[in-house]
């Protein structure tokens, strides 16, 4: 199930719709209505932080998630989710060059990733007056996949976690092969849960084979055997 983060966005359920076209159950929860704790209770298998007319300052719960979450369960941000991701890991919200609302325009990307078999350039539905800046020295837990023709962030990922953005709005008729990026989103969140639950499974037969006098060595070989 995929708990989706609503910052107030008409565009909120068009993402759950195209989740749920892909075969994923979706909850959709206002930014200010719950708590991480609770998000965590729903035992998600992914975090999607939707748009919104705000800042990230003003996203409710959207940067606590972010903050607290990545890591543990694999995130994408959406536009305002996006520039949440970019701010908890050291970037800053400023003004893009012009604003983008219900406009599209050509992104060029790294091809891997959320964008694994997309073309490069793709065109993407843009919808925001913000964009991402990054300093390297200050953010050198992101990576830069997708930029604009002008040289804007257009997308993000962690170096290390399954926790990506994209600026642009993937489930609007304006992206080309939106659908393609959320279900490689799906596939990036199983492969991560999948690796999880296999190094947890290796700990807890570790545990027992380490009460019976068994090897520290055992474990590791478990945990590399089951991520192959």
């Amino acid at each position: 199930m995929i708990v989706i983060i609503d910052n107030y966005d008409s565009f909120v359920f068009n993402i759950a719709r195209y989740f749920r076209k892909l075969g994923e159950a979706t909850e959709v929860v206002r930014n200010d209505a719950v708590s991480v704790s609770d998000v965590v209770g729903l035992k998600p298998r992914a975090v999607v932080i939707s748009p919104g007319p705000c800042t990230p300052m003003e996203a409710g719960i959207s940067m606590a998630v972010v903050r607290e979450l990545s890591g543990r369960v694999p995130i994408l941000g959406i536009c305002l989710g996006h520039q949440c991701i970019g701010s908890v890991f050291g970037g800053r919200v400023a003004r893009a060059h012009r604003p983008m609302h219900g406009r599209f325009s050509y992104v060029t990307h790294d091809g891997r990733g959320l964008f694994e078999s997309l073309p490069s350039p793709l065109r993407v539905g843009r919808y925001h007056s913000l964009v991402v800046e990054l300093d390297d020295s200050c953010s050198p837990h992101l990576a830069v996949t997708a930029r604009s023709d002008e040289g804007e962030i257009m997308a993000l990922a962690h170096c290390h976690q399954p926790t990506y953005g994209v600026q642009f709005h993937p489930e609007s008729i304006l992206t080309e092969r939106g659908h393609v990026l959320l279900m490689n989103f799906l596939q990036l969140a199983y492969r991560s849960v999948r690796r999880h639950e296999a190094i947890e499974v290796a700990r807890r037969e570790g545990s027992v084979r380490g009460n019976q006098g068994g090897s520290g060595e055992s474990i590791r070989l478990l945990a590399t055997k089951r991520e192959r």
